[in-house]
């Protein structure tokens, strides 16, 4: 069984979850677990480390348009350095800083793999869930696309410039501004194809897209080999966490968002297509 395998499983044992976080009256909270196999790639800084596994977790209360407030993590690795463990709390609080949460402590645990668990909580009365797109409403994106493909691939021969572009600023203040407008959101850390086929899924409706529409970042071209391959990096590598949502006021949004937003195409009533050619339902998977 597989990751998206085993989400399913458990979205039809338990109703309440399956969207970007869990909702509990005004309070949405979420997990996530972060393995250095999968997720830290050779190179990356424990400072890098502590800021991408709690941002990971606020991105997901970002997509659901609440204000984030606290977040947790759980440290495991084979041995405590008192460097690494410094820098990688440093990490943890500086992105809680640049969402307005605090990082408030978690758990120690010696693990064979240096691992992280990371829980987030955020406030909002109206949390925007992924079900509520209509046909005829505009599908967009914040910020840009690719740059976590891109600093992956740049570890090898530049690991400062890799470490930079995997330190993502979680869109939490863009979700607050997009949400009044939005009719669904969701995170695209499984990569924009992906998300596009899961808001689908939940809002029982498809997207036309355009490829020169995508706001794809620099460090994709600097890093692809053809177009080809720049395409698949940008389009289904994922770790981007960028918020993708549907609006019937995209140049409203734009105005309001505190971040560029792109409109990349439109909600169809079924199928997913990219350039008027099915779009792989194919992403990031642990």
């Amino acid at each position: 069984m597989d990751e998206r395998a085993a989400l399913g499983l458990i979205g039809d044992a338990l109703p309440d979850a399956g969207d970007d976080c869990a909702v509990v009256g005004s309070t949405v909270i979420t997990t996530d677990m972060l393995h250095e196999t999968t997720d830290f790639p050779p190179g990356t800084t424990r400072y890098t480390a502590g800021w991408r596994s709690v941002g990971a977790s606020l991105s997901d209360v970002a997509a659901m348009g609440a204000a984030a407030t606290a977040a947790v993590a759980v440290y495991g690795a084979p041995s405590f350095e008192e460097r690494e463990l410094r820098d990688f709390l440093r990490g943890a609080r500086e992105v809680c800083e640049t969402t307005g949460a605090r990082y408030v402590g978690g758990d120690l645990d010696g693990h064979e793999e240096f691992t992280v668990a990371t829980t987030a909580m955020g406030e909002t009365d109206t949390p925007v869930m992924r079900d509520g797109a209509t046909p005829g409403e505009s599908v967009c994106v914040t910020g840009r696309i690719g740059r976590s493909a891109g600093g992956f691939r740049l570890f090898e021969t530049d690991p400062e410039r890799a470490n930079e572009l995997f330190r993502f600023e979680p869109r939490v203040a863009a979700g607050r501004a997009v949400a009044p407008h939005a009719s669904a959101m969701m995170d695209s850390s499984d990569g924009l194809a992906r998300s596009l086929h899961q808001l689908g899924e939940a809002s029982d409706c498809g997207f036309a897209v355009e490829y020169d529409r995508f706001p794809v970042h620099e460090s994709v071209e600097t890093v692809a080999t053809d177009g080809t391959d720049a395409r698949e990096l940008a389009v289904h590598f994922g770790e981007d966490f960028e918020l993708v949502f549907t609006t019937d006021d995209p140049e409203h949004v734009r105005e309001v968002s505190p971040v560029p937003v792109s409109v990349i195409g439109e909600v169809i009533e079924a199928g997913v297509e990219m350039d008027g050619e099915p779009l792989p339902d194919r992403g990031y998977t642990h």
